[in-house]
């Protein structure tokens, strides 16, 4: 966990607030790739994971961006109404499960805040000399936040606003390209609308971020029992408990922060037994490895999981 103080507070657009933060100590903050997060401490018992969206080579400083969400759980709106600059505040990570891989051709596809994690992608693949094309979807332009920072890109960005023209155009997706990477992040409907479109293309193809939790089928719970092998101990997990749960209550401490499976702190090897994967985060060539598992959510095919905790 990290000391940060809130350097400065911005409007980025409508709704949309932009966070600077830099160690307490002055320091040098750990590095990171784009794509990654960090779990930001607003309060005892409120953390929420906000993509960094800077220039990774600023070591001293983190940049965030933080949309106001009416009806979510509480934390945009301690952003939006609480913080101020001069505030400290503990922050953990970070940590990257949409790592930008290397890539002849990219396709990154943002909708609204989903913009934060390919932006530093933009930048890096520009670096590299990879070709890419980012779609870029919102309510309305005075919703969309960093519009002035790609601007420089010219046309390898194309902007929609739903009040202008409707949603954003897929068709790129609809023919499969090789050497072609695709990045989406942002709302649950453009994410399985992009899913559906690429289910034709090569394994591995599409990388997704989510901010909630996949929609999932209704599955039926049964006891399991989790062997922890570093802990020396065997927890029996009752039908309609989390892992998680019950390894805390059996007094073994596991860092974890969604507790809905997007987040992927709680991630866990797996030494032996078939996880269940009710995750957001995994890749489905990550899920049949079978050798880690959020266990905030995940479960047991089996009856018994011998875990690397």
């Amino acid at each position: 966990m990290i000391e940060m103080i809130l350097e400065r507070v911005e409007p980025l657009a409508d709704g949309v607030r932009g966070l600077t933060l830099r160690a307490a100590d002055g320091g040098e903050l750990p590095p990171w790739r784009p794509g990654a997060h960090v779990d930001l401490v607003l309060e005892p018992g409120l953390v929420r994971q906000y993509s960094l969206c800077g220039d990774p080579a600023d070591r001293h400083r983190w940049r965030l961006a933080v949309l106001r969400e009416p009806a979510g759980r509480g934390g945009s709106r301690h952003v939006h109404e609480r913080l101020a600059p001069g505030m400290r505040l503990p922050v953990d990570g970070p940590r990257n499960h949409f790592e930008l891989l290397p890539a002849r051709e990219y396709l990154f596809i943002a909708g609204g805040i989903g913009i934060t994690p390919i932006l530093p992608m933009v930048a890096a693949a520009t670096a590299n000399g990879a070709d890419w094309r980012l779609l870029y979807g919102g309510r309305q332009r005075t919703s969309m936040a960093f519009l002035d920072l790609l601007n420089r890109y010219g046309d390898r960005v194309g902007v929609r606003a739903q009040d202008e023209t409707g949603l954003l155009d897929l068709s790129p997706l609809d023919t499969p390209r090789p050497d072609t990477l695709v990045y989406c992040c942002g709302p649950e409907p453009l994410l399985a609308a992009v899913e559906e479109r690429c289910a034709g293309w090569p394994e591995g193809a599409l990388r997704t971020e989510r901010f909630a939790a996949r929609p999932a089928a209704p599955a039926v719970d049964h006891d399991i029992e989790v062997v922890l092998r570093q802990s020396g101990r065997t927890v029996r997990v009752p039908a309609g408990i989390s892992i998680l749960k019950a390894v805390e209550q059996d007094g073994v401490t596991v860092l974890s922060s969604c507790g809905e499976g997007t987040c992927g702190t709680c991630e866990t090897g797996v030494l032996d037994g078939e996880p269940e994967h009710r995750d957001s985060v995994l890749t489905e060539s990550e899920r049949a490895a079978g050798d880690v598992m959020m266990i905030c959510v995940s479960r047991c095919r089996g009856r018994s999981l011998v875990l690397d905790l």
